[in-house]
């Protein structure tokens, strides 16, 4: 498998550190709002990430963290905690709004069809590791303390951009706009590793710790999950492509200071779902979540299936015109798959399936191009061997798609049937019928007929069996 490498900048052929287990480590959200369609982007993409792994071979362990603490409203370590403004907003505690959307997220993922990670882990659980992180960063020299905060000293790396796709001149206070400037910090770029009450008095969240009472930033938060449950060395970690600065490029220098060694081989980021307007966010325009598509008569695996459709690595513009086009695809798609019969006696052809496998391995394989593993499923369909092989190509492929195809195939065909008995139990046409009948048991033959021709007018097809005459709509 080649996946291409946000941190060479290049297609790699994808090789675990041991063979055994992948370690996959994905960013995951900040549960202070429902998460929009754009963050779930991002989601579905790494469950195919996974899903794909899996399918070829791997065993993987997913670690996913929830940000319950520590995420304030500008990345560059300005503002107040996102938590704390989500509980304001909503006068609960912030555990309540902590414990509300992380349901509201996991609830989200199911109807998604993202699988859910094998260990999910709150900021809040690992405050011990944070501290333990934070103490040995401060003895080797790359943490300092000012103004009552422990910074991480950036100025003590050789690389500090580790992505290296930013300019230092254009970060001279921050990522954002408008942010001001943290006058504790010794250098620009800077971050804080841990804050104490005495710049954050209205905190909600605080623990004792060796620099006072005071709770952890967000940077550190994913080191320390990732090194309570993967270990030194980690695989691959997945995130938006937004989080590649400062996120994840602060995981790097602090993990690899502490460590004293590499600490992650790959880096998988998805870009970013926008509208014509730009980049998707909670603060403007629609606020778009998974239960306003529901609301609006979309079927979230149209959702998924519109993601699928585009390369994780290219930006995707959201519309509902888009999403109408992926509805339309999806339901034809299903209807297609709806029309095949199989054969209980009929055995699966191993030479064609492997060789349908075939097209949809190179297209996972390839960077995980996931369009191309959606046309596998369209060349399963037009490919010359039983009804039984198509099936179990399909029924195959959507371990990783997970577009409930064959479940949208039968819910199809069993209203298509409920359709069909309901039509042929219409009151006024079977009356219709019935007098038909009489009419040939007296050998009224001219009525017989009568009614025959009218019921023809209508589109009604009458068809005499040995068990009686039935009817259907032609």
């Amino acid at each position: 498998m080649y996946l291409y490498n946000s941190l060479s900048h290049k297609k790699e052929e994808f090789k675990p550190n041991h063979e055994g287990l992948v370690k996959m480590y994905t960013c995951g959200p900040t549960v202070y709002h429902f998460a929009h369609i754009g963050n779930l982007r991002t989601y579905i993409m790494e469950d195919v990430l996974e899903k794909a792994l899996r399918y070829v071979g791997y065993p993987v362990k997913r670690v996913m963290n929830i940000t319950d603490v520590g995420h304030l409203a500008s990345d560059a370590d300005t503002g107040e905690d996102k938590m704390l403004k989500g509980a304001r907003r909503e006068h609960k505690s912030v555990m309540e709004i902590a414990k509300y959307y992380t349901d509201a997220f996991f609830a989200d993922c199911e109807k998604l069809n993202i699988k859910r990670p094998d260990v999910v882990e709150p900021a809040t659980n690992c405050i011990d590791e944070f501290i333990q992180i934070v103490s040995g960063l401060l003895e080797k020299g790359f943490a300092y303390l000012a103004g009552g905060n422990v910074y991480f000293d950036t100025s003590k790396l050789e690389k500090y951009y580790a992505f290296g796709d930013h300019e230092e001149e254009n970060l001279a206070v921050g990522v954002r706009e408008g942010v001001e400037e943290d006058t504790n910090k010794r250098n620009k770029n800077d971050f804080v590793l841990w804050f104490t009450k005495s710049k954050f008095e209205d905190q909600a969240l605080k623990w004792e710790s060796p620099w006072g009472v005071g709770y952890p930033g967000w940077h550190i938060e994913c080191s320390g999950i990732s090194l309570k449950h993967l270990g030194e060395d980690l695989d691959i970690h997945c995130g938006g492509i937004d989080n590649a600065f400062p996120h994840h490029t602060n995981e790097i220098a602090q993990s690899e200071s502490f460590l004293g060694h590499k600490w992650c081989n790959y880096w998988f980021h998805v870009h970013h779902l926008n509208t014509n307007d730009g980049k998707m966010s909670k603060s403007k325009g629609e606020f778009l979540t998974v239960s306003l598509l529901e609301s609006k008569g979309y079927d979230p695996m149209v959702y998924r299936l519109f993601c699928l459709q585009s390369h994780y690595r290219r930006n995707l513009v959201f519309s509902y015109e888009n999403l109408d086009n992926a509805a339309v695809a999806y339901q034809k798609l299903t209807a297609k798959i709806a029309e095949l019969s199989p054969d209980t006696e009929e055995a699966v052809d191993k030479e064609a399936f492997d060789k349908l496998k075939g097209k949809f391995l190179t297209a996972l394989n390839g960077d995980l191009n996931t369009s191309l593993a959606v046309t596998a499923v369209y060349d399963v369909l037009k490919a010359k061997t039983n009804d039984t092989t198509k099936l179990a190509a399909i029924k195959d492929f959507d371990q990783v798609l997970s577009l409930n195809l064959l479940e949208a195939a039968a819910k199809m065909r069993a209203e298509k049937k409920r359709e069909e008995e309901a039509q042929e139990h219409d009151p006024i046409i079977d009356a219709l019928v019935s007098a038909r009948l009489a009419a040939k048991k007296e050998k009224n033959w001219a009525e017989a007929d009568r009614i025959r021709d009218e019921l023809k007018a209508q589109g009604i097809e009458i068809i005499d069996t040995p068990q009686g005459s039935k009817w259907k709509r032609v």
